[in-house]
């Protein structure tokens, strides 16, 4: 691969991981290579819509001035916002600098079960088209992982409007795991055809966590679960997110902020779950913070991968010396030059031989 010429060591490395066999943790580090002039912002592709080989050759700029230390990869998110299959749906797309909001559509229950994906729509046309185009800019050279296809729950929110929708899980539960039922196939369409046209042009894919699985790999989530409790996590949430566990290869939760603590023990009850991603949230301490060991004893203690990303370079080494190496990630922040980058690799490894 161009922009990572070790990708075959460090594509067996992933492997290992999740087979929960590495011996040394994966740590992606990324670091400027040179003045940074590419242009590549992350939201390139919903600012400038009608030029999507523009926002190709932006990253690819940015894979020319980055060094990708250790496990980190040059993967090309297709960022088209949290939950873009509300778009799909029918959902009003609100673009702002640096995020995408799918505004509430005040659906019915029964609109939202008519709800279908419309090769004509113009969000999915657009999503498709961009996979399209990606083997010939991508082959050989990154990787390109897929859309944020996000949660049902979270994207049945959109649709219903997520004030309405925590009324409903009260007042109307079958009809909300109707909708459920409904929208997880619309997920799984849109997975499926997302991962078969990656597959033309490279092995597995990556996701917007820049993490790389050889065959159906993808992040499953739920931010809505922060609101409800788990006796309606475990009624509403977790039947999904079984399915869609069942329905991968692999599989990464996005486990976001202190509301979805009370759900933990329920996702590691999740047999088909590969591993899990804690997102401390706005305002709290970091992923490198002891106030969240003892979260992290517990995930490892049930054979589940941990991923813990946005680390800051000088938190690294306690949790390294911490916790067990084999399925843990870690991605590190602040280094300023390839050669601050290797040597943290190489500092890591040796705590992890300790």
């Amino acid at each position: 691969m161009l922009y990572k010429q070790d990708w075959d060591k460090v594509r067996q490395r992933y492997v290992a991981w999740l087979a929960g066999q590495n011996d040394t943790p994966l740590v992606q580090i990324k670091s400027p290579r040179g003045a940074q002039t590419h242009g590549w912002t992350g939201w390139n592709f919903v600012h400038d819509m009608q030029h999507p080989e523009r926002t190709f050759e932006a990253f690819e700029r940015y894979c020319q001035q980055t060094y990708f230390a250790g496990d980190a990869l040059p993967s090309l998110f297709v960022n088209l916002g949290p939950g873009i299959p509300a778009a799909y749906l029918g959902c009003q797309v609100d673009i702002k600098p640096d995020t995408v909001w799918f505004e509430d559509a005040g659906m019915s229950w029964e609109q939202i079960l008519a709800t279908r994906l419309d090769a004509g729509e113009t969000w999915w046309k657009y999503t498709l088209d961009i996979y399209r185009m990606a083997g010939p800019f991508a082959r050989d050279k990154y990787l390109v992982g897929s859309t944020d296809i996000n949660a049902v729950m979270n994207i049945l929110g959109s649709l219903r409007g997520t004030l309405k929708l925590l009324v409903d899980v009260i007042e109307e539960p079958e009809q909300v795991k109707g909708a459920d039922e409904h929208i997880q196939g619309i997920w799984r369409q849109c997975y499926d055809r997302i991962y078969a046209m990656t597959q033309s042009f490279q092995q597995g894919i990556s996701n917007w966590m820049n993490i790389w699985g050889p065959g159906r790999f993808c992040d499953v989530q739920c931010d809505f679960s922060a609101m409800i409790s788990p006796r309606m996590f475990e009624e509403f949430v977790l039947p999904h997110l079984v399915e869609e566990c069942r329905s991968l290869d692999w599989s990464i939760y996005h486990w976001d902020g202190p509301g979805q603590i009370p759900h933990l023990d329920l996702l590691l009850e999740i047999p088909e779950l590969t591993g899990i991603q804690w997102v401390p949230g706005a305002g709290k301490p970091g992923t490198g913070s002891p106030q969240w060991f003892d979260l992290y004893k517990r995930i490892q203690a049930r054979g589940k991968r941990l991923v813990l990303q946005g680390m800051d370079k000088a938190d690294v080494q306690q949790v390294v010396e911490t916790f067990d190496p084999r399925g843990l990630l870690i991605e590190a922040r602040g280094c300023q030059t390839p050669e601050e980058a290797d040597d943290l690799v190489r500092c890591v490894q040796r705590w992890a031989n300790r």
